[in-house]
C-alpha cells in the first residue's frame, strides 16, 4: 500500500513540475544579487517636443520646479531647453529619458564606470490597465535593450506610490508583470538577458509596504496574493521577491507602522530592502555608528528567518525646491543632507560592507528632484533667484559613479575596502 501511496506523490508532484513552464529563460548574466551594487533608476524626466505624452515639471516654471540638482549634458545626443539660465547667460538644458539615446548613454556610463545595474522604478499608475503601455513602457523596454547592449543588470521594482485607499488593490501589478513578461519580454530579452536573478529566479521588488504616510492599509490591498503569485504562479512566478519597506521596520517604530504584519510579509519574501534615505546624516555626531548598529540588527534579525538584506546607501538629499510650494509651512533647506564632496556616500559604503552587508542598493542614479543621483552633475547649475540648486561640491561631475565602481570593487574583494574615501591618481 505504502508503494502505491509514494507512487502517487511522484506523479502528482512530476504533473505540477511540468505545468510550471515558467516563461523567463533561465540562463542570465546576473543569476544572484550578491556581490553586486543596484541603484534605483526613475525614468520619469520627459520634455515637450521629445514625443511623449507629458513633460516633467523640470521644463516647467521657473517658480515651480522640483529640481535640486542639475545634470551635465554635455554628453546626450539631444537636450532641452528648459526656463533657466546659466551664469554664462546662456538657456540651461536637461534630458529626456524618454530619448532612447538618453537611456543608452546612461547604460554605458554604468557599464564604464563598473556599476552594476539597475531597478527600473514602476509606478503603480503605470501599471494600471489605461497607462500599461504608455511612456513607462517605452522607457522599459528601451532600458532592457541598453542593458543587453552593455552587459548590466536589470530587474523591475513596483512603487507602490499613487495605489488609493478605496477600491483598489495589487491586482494591477500582477496584470501588469504578465505584460513585460508577454510583451516587453524582460525575462525573456532576444538578446543577452541580463534580467537580474536571485539563486537562480528572477527578481521583483514591491516598494512602499508598511510606510504610515500612504493611504492604503496593507492588510487591505492584496499583497500576500500579490507576493505568492509572483513566487508560485505555473506561468509567471518562480520569481524572488523583495520588499522595500521603512528603515525602522524591525522594531515597527519611527517610520514605520506599528502593525507585526509587516513581519509576516517579509517572512513570505526574499529579500529585505529598508529605505534609509534621509534616515541618516552626516550633521549628527556618530550617525554611522547609529547606521552600523541597525544593520547589524538587521541581519541578525533576517538571518535567522533564512531572508537576505541589502542595505540602501545615499549620496545625501535635498528637497528645497519642491517643499517651497508642495509644503510651503515647512520648507527644506538646500542640500539639508551634505554630500560632504561623496565622504557621506562613502561612510555608508564603508560601514555596510564592514558590518557584513554583500549587496548594496543605491538610492538613485538618476533622481535629481532630491538630489540623490550618482550620475553626471554639474557643479554649474543654472542661476536664479527664485530656484536654488545643490553643486559637486568642487568635484568631478563622474564622482559618484566613480565611488560606486570603487565600491563594487571592494564588494567583491578585488581591491581592499578602504574606510577612507578613495581618491583617483
Amino acid at each position: 500500500m505504502k508503494k502505491y501511496y509514494f507512487t502517487a506523490i511522484l506523479i502528482i508532484s512530476c504533473a505540477f513540475l511540468c505545468q510550471a513552464q515558467y516563461k523567463h529563460q533561465k540562463k542570465t548574466a546576473y543569476p544572484n544579487y550578491k556581490h553586486l551594487i543596484m541603484a534605483g533608476y526613475q525614468g520619469w524626466f520627459r520634455a515637450e517636443g521629445d514625443g511623449s505624452s507629458s513633460k516633467h515639471y523640470a521644463y516647467g516654471n521657473e517658480d515651480k520646479s522640483g529640481i535640486d540638482m542639475w545634470p551635465d549634458v554635455t554628453e546626450y545626443s539631444k537636450t532641452y531647453q528648459t526656463p533657466f539660465t546659466l551664469a554664462t547667460g546662456e538657456k540651461a538644458r536637461f534630458f529626456s529619458s524618454y530619448d532612447k539615446s538618453s537611456i543608452d548613454l546612461h547604460f554605458k556610463w554604468m557599464q564604464d564606470y563598473g556599476v552594476d545595474g539597475v531597478f527600473m522604478q514602476r509606478f503603480f499608475n503605470n501599471a494600471r490597465e489605461k497607462e500599461r503601455k504608455g511612456d513607462g513602457a517605452t522607457i522599459l523596454k528601451n532600458a532592457s535593450l541598453a542593458a543587453s547592449k552593455y552587459k548590466r543588470a536589470i530587474a523591475v521594482m513596483y512603487d507602490l506610490s499613487g495605489l488609493s485607499a478605496k477600491n483598489e488593490d495589487c491586482s494591477a501589478v500582477i496584470e501588469d508583470w504578465k505584460y513585460l513578461v508577454d510583451e516587453l519580454k524582460l525575462t525573456n530579452p532576444d538578446g543577452l538577458n541580463t534580467y537580474l536573478q536571485h539563486n537562480g529566479k528572477p527578481v521583483v521588488a514591491i516598494w512602499g509596504v508598511g510606510f504610515p504616510d500612504r493611504p492604503y492599509n496593507i492588510r487591505n490591498i492584496g499583497i500576500e496574493r500579490l507576493i505568492d503569485f509572483l513566487k508560485n504562479d505555473p506561468v509567471y512566478g518562480g520569481c524572488a521577491v523583495m520588499l522595500g519597506v521603512p528603515n525602522a521596520w524591525r522594531e515597527l517604530k519611527g517610520d514605520c507602522i506599528n502593525d507585526p504584519y509587516l513581519h509576516e510579509l517579509i517572512a513570505r519574501s526574499d529579500i529585505v530592502l529598508p529605505w534609509s534615505v534621509q534616515r541618516y546624516t552626516p550633521l549628527l555626531h556618530n550617525d554611522m555608528d547609529r547606521f552600523r548598529d541597525d544593520l547589524i540588527e538587521d541581519m541578525k534579525w533576517c538571518s535567522a528567518r533564512h531572508i537576505d538584506y541589502v542595505p540602501c546607501v545615499t549620496p545625501g538629499f535635498s528637497w528645497h525646491n519642491l517643499s517651497k510650494y508642495e509644503f510651503p509651512d515647512d520648507v527644506k533647506p538646500v542640500g539639508s543632507i551634505p554630500r560632504q564632496g561623496g565622504r557621506f556616500y562613502w561612510q555608508q559604503i564603508a560601514t555596510a560592507l564592514l558590518s557584513g552587508a554583500d549587496m548594496l542598493y543605491v538610492a538613485m542614479f538618476d533622481e535629481v528632484n532630491e538630489a540623490t543621483a550618482i550620475f553626471k552633475a554639474t557643479d554649474k547649475p543654472p542661476v536664479s533667484t527664485k530656484t536654488s540648486f545643490i553643486g559637486m561640491d568642487g568635484m568631478p561631475s563622474d564622482h559618484y559613479l566613480w565611488l560606486t565602481g570603487e565600491a563594487a570593487k571592494m564588494l567583491r574583494a578585488e581591491k581592499p575596502l578602504t574606510i577612507k574615501m578613495p581618491r583617483r591618481n
